[in-house]
């Protein structure tokens, strides 16, 4: 009898709520921790120690056929950015599936560049392409939301922009989509900088 109390109170003191900054436990039908479920938590949270928000784009296995044979590795794209004007992208490869997602974070941080907002959208429109995957970009009025696929939508809202409508054409393939996005935004230019460039006020340009 005084096991089972014992058992029901180790029970009762697991299911209570966390304290806070800490992982919330799930339990499967057994009884049992859900190791999976908390993996997913882990996965999803998006925000970084470090400030950055990192999305993983898509992950898909690679086969590379070498002289002993077939290797599977795994490839990972990954979009960082701060939500304040900087993003990067990388892609990282491994056997371990953690491993090329550490990677190619690593390298899109590396890669990360500023690009010229104006309040919540984008300075003016531009089409970004990446091999046979084209992105156009249009400013949009505030309110109106991101208005993009997931890939595109992905690099949009690490970057911190709000407002905008977009559209692709040719290839659907998420890395083409992602790098011709980030082509787009690399080629933003802002009033400031275009009146500097000419020696003129913004005034003047406008």
């Amino acid at each position: 009898m005084e096991n089972v109390q014992e058992v029901s109170v180790a029970v009762e003191a697991e299911t209570k709520e966390p304290a806070q900054g800490t992982t919330k436990r799930t339990f499967n039908k057994e009884g049992r921790p859900d190791r999976r479920n908390s993996r997913r938590n882990n996965r999803d949270n998006q925000r970084e120690d470090d400030g950055l928000i990192k999305k993983t784009v898509d992950i898909r296995r690679v086969t590379k056929v070498v002289k002993g044979g077939r290797t599977m590795r795994f490839a990972a794209l990954v979009v960082v950015g701060d939500g304040k004007g900087q993003v990067g992208v990388g892609v990282g490869k491994a056997a371990e599936v953690p491993q090329a997602i550490e990677k190619a974070t690593q390298r899109a941080k590396k890669a990360m560049v500023n690009v010229a907002l104006k309040d919540t959208t984008i300075p003016h429109e531009t089409i970004g392409k990446f091999s046979r995957g084209k992105v156009l970009l249009m400013p949009a009025q505030p309110g109106t939301g991101v208005i993009a696929g997931g890939p595109v939508r992905n690099v949009l809202e690490a970057v911190g922009i709000k407002d905008i409508r977009t559209k692709s054409y040719g290839s659907n393939n998420p890395i083409n989509c992602v790098k011709a996005t980030f082509n787009g935004l690399v080629t933003l230019r802002s009033a400031e900088h275009i009146a500097q460039l000419r020696g003129k006020s913004v005034e003047e340009i406008q």
